[in-house]
């Protein structure tokens, strides 16, 4: 089967009303039922409890408190390195962006400007520059770090889709993640301008960060944005920086410039927040 054949039912689901419906059940503090789902997808995912701040699974009171838990001090060892790896997960592509096209599958791609919500100047800021698209899986601790320094400047929320994020819907879904409802953050550095963006999908409840909080809900259908460049909102590399309730993928944006990735990584590689994301 095509994966455009295997993605053909995500278009006529009722993603919206599945999201919001897994959002209320996964907000839910339902004692011993929470519990036993929790216990289910502990061993469904091979989720490891043994690194996690509070490895008792009858301590989460919500399945969202659950996936959103914190690690022990030290499970995630910051290397000296230009751009430390933001998240756990898995990398599904990365590289450099040609002119203003990002590379999503073979025989996709989607423009920066798509991605940032229509900013045609904020994306001439990164043409010619560099990518990483990050994808967290079930089993994934779910918080997301800073790669660097950075002092936050602007965020947008950009309403859309809510198609899976997966290897196969990324190769049939058309500019899948420039089309995703996303969190755009808008960073200044020492060493220039870059950008995370928190890209949701189904079952994916809301994405919050840490100077703002839950951004989504609300959803009210058109581009959200708040400017900080007024408010000395600054984050040290490894610092929290946000959330998944329930996951999904980041999308890195750097400028033009010298930038070697590390070596080890391939598409499809394992990755682990903290590690060498460039040299």
């Amino acid at each position: 089967m095509s994966d455009r054949l295997a993605v053909l039912p995500q278009y006529l689901l009722p993603k919206r009303a599945l999201t919001q419906l897994a959002g209320a059940l996964a907000g839910a503090r339902a004692g011993a039922l929470t519990t036993g789902v929790i216990r289910w997808f502990v061993g469904r995912y091979g989720v490891n409890m043994s690194e996690a701040a509070e490895p008792d699974i009858a301590a989460y009171p919500s399945f969202n408190e659950f996936f959103t838990r914190a690690l022990k001090p030290g499970a995630r060892p910051l290397v000296d390195a230009s751009l430390i790896c933001p998240v756990d997960g898995a990398i599904s592509q990365f590289g450099a962006i040609a002119g203003d096209q990002i590379f999503q599958a073979k025989g996709h791609a989607y423009s920066t400007t798509a991605l940032v919500g229509g900013d045609a100047a904020l994306a001439t800021r990164f043409e010619n520059g560099h990518f990483a698209t990050l994808y967290l899986s079930p089993r994934d601790y779910h918080r997301i770090h800073m790669p660097r320094a950075g002092r936050l400047a602007r965020m947008i929320h950009v309403p859309g889709d809510l198609f899976s994020v997966n290897p196969t819907t990324a190769r049939g879904v058309p500019g899948l993640f420039a089309r995703n409802e996303r969190v755009v953050c808008v960073f200044e550095s020492d060493a220039g301008p870059f950008v995370l963006v928190l890209v949701g999908a189904t079952i994916v409840g809301s994405m919050a960060t840490v100077w703002h909080g839950v951004v989504n809900p609300p959803r009210p259908g058109m581009v959200r944005e708040w400017r900080y460049e007024d408010k000395p909102i600054e984050l040290a590399p490894g610092a929290e920086m946000g959330r998944f309730l329930l996951g999904s993928t980041v999308v890195l944006l750097f400028p033009e410039g010298p930038l070697a990735f590390n070596p080890a990584w391939a598409p499809g590689g394992a990755i682990r927040m903290g590690e060498a994301m460039a040299d």
